[in-house]
């Protein structure tokens, strides 16, 4: 109701600034549907090699791509720092991407059987972009990923290259562990530069 109030005010100041269209509105009218649904949270199980070629099919834009687990606290919590950089950089030419290393290969708990906890979680997250279930035990993913621990953020330069890694593997101490702040410093430094 209060919507059609609004369209025949709407509708009234429009007539009176433009000078005489009819502008009735019916009370049996409905609203115009949204023409655009809301993006929807989506999964997808991949190695790290089909992930470095989504990443490359993405040349032309800095990529974000956060490694991360839902068993991972310090994973958790740095998460929603990842969908801010998305909301506040899409329309600047980043990409932001997750992949979970959730699946252990454990034999009657293949990568599957982590899809639907995963999913909650992003979904919970408003996680939007890209997200990737890796499909390699996370043993054998840390070994291709040359990876001690996670969480770990990689950005990817325009030209599709690594420019850096963020990760825990050296700190000694907690305040030596990278932070979003780090990683957003860093995309804002690849977006202001020239092509």
């Amino acid at each position: 109701m209060q919507r059609m109030a609004l369209t025949i005010l709407a509708c009234a100041a429009a007539t009176a600034f433009v000078g005489g269209t009819d502008c009735t509105t019916s009370a049996d009218e409905k609203p115009a549907a949204k023409s655009a649904e809301a993006p929807k949270v989506t999964l997808q199980i991949a190695s790290w090699e089909e992930t470095l070629k989504l990443v490359a099919k993405q040349k032309g834009k800095v990529v974000v791509l956060d490694a991360w687990s839902t068993s991972c606290s310090p994973c958790l919590k740095e998460f929603p720092n990842l969908v801010k950089l998305h909301k506040r950089h899409a329309a600047r030419g980043v990409v932001c991407m997750s992949m979970s290393c959730d699946y252990a290969g454990i034999t009657n708990k293949p990568p599957e059987f982590y899809k639907e906890k995963v999913l909650k979680f992003l979904e919970k997250q408003e996680a939007t972009f890209t997200n990737i279930l890796s499909n390699v035990d996370s043993e054998d993913l840390f070994d291709q990923m040359k990876l001690s621990s996670i969480p770990a953020v990689y950005v990817f330069g325009r030209d599709g290259k690594l420019v850096k890694r963020f990760d825990n593997d050296k700190a000694e101490k907690e305040e030596d562990n990278f932070t979003y702040d780090d990683v957003t410093k860093l995309v804002d430094e690849l977006l202001a530069k020239k092509q």
